[in-house]
């Protein structure tokens, strides 16, 4: 999606991919097959680089400080990726700045994860690793003193976990922004992001019954740790709303995100384009909706292995649906996909969102 971005600004895309079969390689044209946790691969590869950007946060920040000492931009830098791969970093830099933050600390077995538990006046407690997790693997709900002592068996010795406070929230929110090396920064809408046994499933933009103050806070939030934190490109600030309606922050992702995939056709300029007109410090394109609601659905691998050819009903049944399949093989509960709808009425757009989804997944219409 990135790459696609691309082509309309005239951008030369070089791609270092874990293998041929990945979804960028399967449209870009200048692909490397490499292991990018590998040193000198990745300085190979930079070395034909103007500038280098990422689709996660997984390089070693160590191969990116020797990128950055071989004169290659790098955007956004080491400095600033290390609060996106670190949680325990990322907690401790916010809750200094101040920013709102769920209780939390660092643990290293099972005695201090049950200390933790007693001062917050028992269980459940949430405990992360702090490298490593994403779409809910690496984050375990702990009920009981038992169930910490069984956690530490079963992790890694030496990996550290961050222990946080189970917060009762109401909902989670997305508020995306992007910033340019010049300091330039726009903010998106502030989504909301529903999920699934951790995986987010649907987002609705705007989020629905957040008022014009709240969701402004919400982007000044994301903006405040965009600048602090010195990035560059995209940054998506996951956020949990406790019942009382104040927020937390649950996640950082500097990339483009899963929740802002909405902005492609519900926005002026999508969180693909705008990050690499941030990355190349170009001026950076509105990011205001073009209907007053959108809503994108996930497609998950389910029984449908054909979905190019499902997407004729979805299509016959609605015309301004707008589909996006990443050329993945399909396994079950894999982000395959996802579907687009906008529209005037929020009832009328999640539904056709979800059967589109649930018909690529194989849950719907089918009989």
């Amino acid at each position: 999606m990135m790459y696609a971005a691309s082509v309309r600004l005239g951008i030369t895309v070089r791609l270092l991919a874990e293998g041929p079969e990945v979804s960028a390689a399967q449209v870009c044209h200048d692909v490397v097959v490499g292991d990018y946790t590998d040193p000198a691969t990745v300085r190979a590869f930079a070395a034909e680089c103007d500038v280098i950007t990422f689709d996660h946060e997984h390089v070693p920040t160590s191969i990116l400080t020797a990128l950055e000492e071989d004169g290659i931009a790098v955007r956004p830098g080491p400095a600033a990726l290390i609060h996106a791969q670190d949680k325990a970093i990322m907690r401790e830099r916010l809750s200094a700045a101040g920013i709102p933050c769920p209780d939390w600390r660092v643990v290293t077995n099972a005695a201090e994860l049950q200390s933790f538990a007693a001062d917050q006046g028992g269980y459940p407690v949430v405990a992360k690793a702090a490298r490593g997790g994403y779409d809910g693997k690496g984050v375990w709900k702990i009920d009981s003193d038992g169930e910490a002592v069984e956690l530490f068996e079963g992790v890694t010795d030496g990996v550290p976990l961050v222990a946080e406070e189970f917060v009762d929230f109401r909902r989670e929110l997305s508020a995306l922004v992007v910033r340019s090396p010049s300091g330039q920064a726009v903010a998106y809408p502030i989504s909301e992001s529903i999920q699934t046994h951790g995986i987010c499933t649907e987002t609705i933009t705007p989020a629905p019954e957040l008022s014009d103050e709240a969701a402004v806070a919400c982007q000044r939030l994301a903006l405040g740790v965009a600048h602090d934190l010195e990035v560059v490109g995209v940054l998506a600030v996951e956020l949990m709303e406790r019942r009382d309606g104040q927020v937390v922050v649950n996640e950082l992702a500097m990339r483009p995100h899963n929740t802002g995939h909405w902005t492609l056709d519900g926005s002026h300029t999508s969180q693909f384009e705008n990050h690499l007109r941030a990355v190349l410090d170009l001026p950076l394109g509105d990011p205001s909706t073009r209907a007053p609601w959108t809503v994108m659905a996930n497609v998950l691998g389910g029984t449908v292995a054909d979905l190019p050819s499902a997407l004729l009903h979805c299509f016959a049944r609605d015309r301004r649906l707008r589909a996006e399949l990443y050329g993945k093989d399909v396994k079950p509960g894999r982000k395959v996909g996802h579907v687009n709808t906008f529209g005037d009425e929020l009832d009328d757009v999640r539904r056709r969102a979800h059967h589109a989804a649930n018909y690529l997944m194989g849950t719907e219409g089918h009989d």
